[in-house]
């Protein structure tokens, strides 16, 4: 593969976010609040709730922080993680 495709990959794949389910049992797994989340990706609590919800996407430095976060709670709490979890919402 050459490396144009290999850099698309990397983008594809670092902010691809699971299904609006998951997103909030790994929250919840994690005991942590809209809150915390909110804090540690650097937005406001009502973004992770829209964004928990559907009604709202992270945009593209968001997305990249929060994806990042909800695969580190998928490493650290796999039961909260059902088949299918990584498809875009």
């Amino acid at each position: 593969m050459s490396d144009p495709l290999r850099r698309i990959d990397a983008l594809v794949e670092e902010d691809t976010l699971p299904t609006l389910r998951v997103r909030r049992q790994l929250r919840l797994a994690a005991g942590l609040t809209q809150a915390e989340v909110a804090e540690a990706v650097g937005v406001k609590r009502l973004a992770v709730a829209q964004w928990e919800a559907g009604r709202a996407q992270p945009h593209r430095g968001n997305r990249k922080a929060y994806a990042h976060f909800l695969r580190l709670l998928a490493e650290k709490y796999p039961a909260a993680v059902g088949e299918g979890a990584l498809d875009e919402e």
